[in-house]
């Protein structure tokens, strides 16, 4: 693979003629192709059988459509990357579209790791739990499914059918009697020996066939033991079969969505609407549905149906692992090359399918419906921030309806556990993916100092922005600031935007009123005096929504690093003492206080303790004294 690049000064020429210069110099590899702006910004980024009859089509002066003609027009420069084969080039495209974002690309801006279900393997009586990320702990993995609410029903069906334990393996090792999981029947408590190592061990293997699809065979064996127990008079055990069974039963039904013609598959169906795009996409595996999620690529009006669910393809499963079968609502650009990339991916065939009839083409209806119905509503919620952005504006006085509002607020419990936090809202809503949170570090700070804590969050944001950003061309700058807190808040804030030369930022300060009850908020601008909004004024329900939102986000994040305090112990910050040795000094020793308190001897003989990291946690404790 090899990168050339011709750099040109400022002000140079665009358009057309510009394309026609790199013409001389190309020849007819493979590869993906840039084209960038007067200021290097990267435009467009496609790929190419043949560089130079690629690129001979943007020369021509006219015959394109207006999206592409405004890109032609736009372009400064290009860049260009050689591959040896257009698969190659393919899986190039996709991953710079990802990291770049073009303007003039379609865009998969919604990109999160899916969750599975994972299976320890690392205990005698292994955990079933809710996992997302690297797969580096020892089990068997389960999915993807399409999201949380999607693991945690399977989770919460698998323990009403297969009483598995969901608890860590050091809760398991604490408990003296059974939790209040085994009296609601959704554990078989094998933490005090309520069932046996080798029975517990079969409704592991039954679970995972169930989660592989094969929930014939555990039906048709669990009848069996049932009819067994009951011949032998054990009535007890013969009723609790019998309810698993009848669990069994009502999980298969609720599932809705179980092709039986279709045992493993994504189902991705796009529906395009006035220049907006939704595409919809079931996860199909081991025949039953785990879920679905929508997605509402960034399209242009006059990009067609084939390019957008090609771009969507590339980029979806461009960290994503595929499954052996995509079924499609419609023909993409190249499906054949789709194809084959990803079945270089995932090691094994990848087909893409198309149906006109049967099972599948009756999913792909059900997706499309599902995507149809979901554009509409998206459609209709888009609507309607656009009219409370532009009644922000009018309310606050901006020049222009806001593209990006920041909500700042802070947490804390009498200073302890402090933390700041940053929400984003826009003209399609909250934008989760902007949220940020701020560990308070300021050691000078008088415990619960709203003021000082403010100041150290707004200090951090926007010393970062003008680091990153200085021009503010990359649209991670605010347009409004929406701080909680009144004159004085705002006063301050001023003071901090003032040091780093940002006055030009609108802010708005919100404080509740003289009765503090929500509706009779007051806003505070530098200069000018408090107002309110007409109690039923839609504007002032935004604003409280957003408020609000800060505030949930705030006292989450303020309460999970308190939890993860509180779990916290001494043997967290010993070299060489994972989360193994850490359980098994606290079962031998019973607490961390007495770890620290204990002798060479003692630490050395502690199961997976080695000789060398007994001093290490010795010297430790002792020479902090």
């Amino acid at each position: 693979m090899t990168e050339s690049r011709d750099t040109q000064p400022k002000d140079v020429p665009t358009g057309h003629e510009v394309i026609q210069g790199y013409l001389k110099t190309l020849d007819t590899s493979p590869g993906v192709y840039r084209m960038l702006d007067a200021e290097s910004r990267v435009l467009y980024v496609g790929k190419a059988r043949n560089l130079r009859a690629r690129v001979s089509n943007y020369a021509r002066p006219a015959g394109h459509s207006g999206r592409i003609a405004r890109m032609i027009a736009n372009t400064a420069s290009m860049m260009f990357l050689t591959t040896r084969t257009e698969t190659e080039a393919l899986l190039l495209e996709q991953n710079l579209i990802k990291q770049l974002k073009p303007k003039f690309n379609v865009l998969l801006r919604d990109d999160k790791s899916f969750p599975n279900i994972l299976v320890t393997a690392d205990h005698d009586f292994p955990q079933i739990k809710k996992h997302r990320g690297a797969k580096k702990e020892k089990g068997s993995y389960y999915g993807p499914f399409a999201s949380a609410g999607a693991v945690n029903r399977t989770l919460n069906q698998l323990q009403r059918v297969f009483l598995l334990r969901d608890c860590s393996n050091a809760m398991f090792e604490s408990r003296t009697r059974p939790c209040l999981q085994y009296q609601i029947k959704r554990c078989s408590a094998p933490c005090v020996g309520k069932i046996s190592p080798k029975d517990y061990q079969q409704t592991v293997r039954d679970a995972e066939k169930f989660l592989t699809g094969k929930t014939t065979d555990i039906q048709a064996r669990l009848a069996a033991e049932m009819g067994a127990a009951s011949e032998a008079m054990a009535f007890e055990r013969a009723a609790a079969l019998r309810d698993r069974i009848k669990a069994l039963t009502q999980v298969q039904t609720a599932q809705g969505i179980n092709p039986k013609g279709v045992t493993e598959a994504d189902i991705i169906a796009l529906h395009m609407d006035g220049g907006q795009a939704c595409v919809q996409v079931f996860f199909i595996r081991a025949n039953q549905n785990w879920g679905n999620r929508d997605y509402y690529p960034r399209v242009g009006a006059d990009v067609d149906a084939a390019e957008a669910l090609e771009a969507f393809i590339g980029q979806f499963y461009d960290t994503k692992e595929p499954p052996r079968q995509l079924i499609l609502s419609n023909d993409i650009e190249n499906p054949d090359l789709m194809a084959e990339a990803l079945s270089g991916k995932l090691g094994r065939k990848v087909e893409l399918v198309v149906p006109k009839r049967g099972e599948k083409a009756e999913l792909i209806d059900g997706a499309l419906r599902n995507a149809r119905e979901s554009l509409a509503r998206k459609m209709a919620e888009t609507a309607t921030q656009a009219r409370l952005m532009k009644g922000i504006a009018e309310a606050f006085d901006l020049s222009a309806p806001p593209e990006r509002i920041e909500v700042y607020d802070n947490s804390h419990i009498q200073g302890a556990f402090a933390v700041g936090a940053m929400i984003v809202a826009g003209p399609e809503g909250f934008m989760k993916n902007q949220y940020r949170k701020f560990n308070i570090r300021g050691d000078d700070l008088t415990p619960g100092d709203d003021f000082g804590m403010m100041k150290e969050v707004l200090t951090r944001r926007f010393k970062r922005l003008i680091k990153e950003d200085p021009d503010r061309k990359e649209g991670h700058w605010p347009d409004l600031l929406l701080i909680d807190g009144g004159a004085g808040q705002v006063s301050a804030v001023r003071a901090i935007m003032r040091e780093y030369g940002v006055e030009d930022i609108p802010m708005v300060g919100v404080a509740k009123g003289i009765d503090r009850d929500a509706g009779k908020e007051e806003f505070y601008r530098t200069g000018k005096p408090a107002f309110a909004l007409r109690h039923n004024d839609p504007v002032l329900y935004f604003v409280q929504r957003l408020r609000d939102e800060a505030h949930r986000f705030a006292i989450g994040t303020h309460r999970a690093k308190r939890s993860k305090a509180v779990g916290a112990t001494p043997l967290d910050d010993v070299p060489g003492v994972g989360a193994a040795r850490k359980r098994a000094l606290l079962a031998h020793f019973g607490s961390a206080k007495a770890v620290a308190r204990a002798n060479l001897s003692d630490l050395k003989a502690v199961e997976g303790v080695s000789g060398a990291l007994a001093e290490k946690i010795y010297d430790f404790f002792h020479e902090r004294g």
